[in-house]
């Protein structure tokens, strides 16, 4: 490649590549539909492994800015449409939607109560309540998309105890299933430690989007999440229109 040095810790350099591609496309250099050399070329381009090429394509492809395909190649993808900030995304629906294969693992289950006042007034529910609390990864084309971290009103939705969510993610399942009539969302932009960084397969200290959200039903909460996202993989858009008092901005 053009300046990128000889193969260094494949974390890294992996992100290197990716950062090349991403600024060839965010330049125009490479426009919507542009084919990406195969992985073959960029081997000799950038001077390091296939692997450490194929982890850059799919990082590329998780964001949304390459496509995948089966003996096709990779293609500049057209510009992603984005998601506005009161709608509720379905993570499954999300990863279908920019033509990634969509995965998820229950990687822990429990139900705990809401000990002490701090932990309830944290979560939303009354001292005492029961919660069904899930880690969930989901990836696309097999590369880490989101961790989410669930606690589920017991009280609020009783069948979802005995569910164990084999086909379908506990989101997913919630939208579908059960309505609620208010919802919160709290963003914050995160740092991924060390521990993050290994779990969404991206180098340490890259910006991510941790996204805490409420719904309740007349009142009731039924679900407190939190989702973290390497921050190239999703986008929130508000829509909005302007204030009818004078010198708003």
């Amino acid at each position: 490649m053009d300046d990128i040095a000889t193969e260094k810790h494949p974390s890294s350099r992996y992100a290197e590549i990716q950062r090349d591609i991403e600024s060839k496309i965010t330049t125009g250099e490479w426009g919507p539909g542009t084919r990406i050399p195969p992985e073959r070329e960029l081997v000799d381009i950038y001077n390091c492994s296939r692997m450490t090429v194929n982890k850059a394509l799919s990082s590329l492809a998780a964001s949304g800015m390459i496509s995948r395909k089966r003996r096709s190649g990779s293609f500049v993808a057209p510009p992603r449409i984005e998601e506005p900030l009161m709608h509720i995304q379905d993570i499954r629906a999300e990863v279908l939607a920019i033509d990634r294969t969509y995965s998820f693992e229950i990687t822990d289950r429990s139900i705990r109560k809401a000990t002490d006042a701090l932990d309830a007034r944290h979560v939303g529910v009354p001292v005492g309540t029961r919660l069904l609390t899930l880690e969930v990864m989901h990836y696309a084309d097999n590369l880490p998309f989101t961790i989410e971290s669930r606690q589920i009103n017991l009280d609020a939705v009783p069948q979802v105890e005995r569910l164990q969510f084999k086909d379908e993610p506990p989101g997913s399942w919630l939208l579908h299933n059960i309505p609620f009539t208010e919802g919160e969302h709290s963003i914050r932009a995160v740092s991924a430690d060390a521990i993050l960084a290994r779990r969404l397969q991206v180098v340490e200290r890259t910006a991510c989007i941790s996204i805490a959200r409420r719904t309740w039903l007349d009142g009731e909460l039924i679900t407190f999440v939190r989702l973290i996202y390497p921050g190239d993989r999703h986008r929130f858009v508000v829509r909005f229109k302007p204030s009818t008092s004078p010198g708003a901005s």
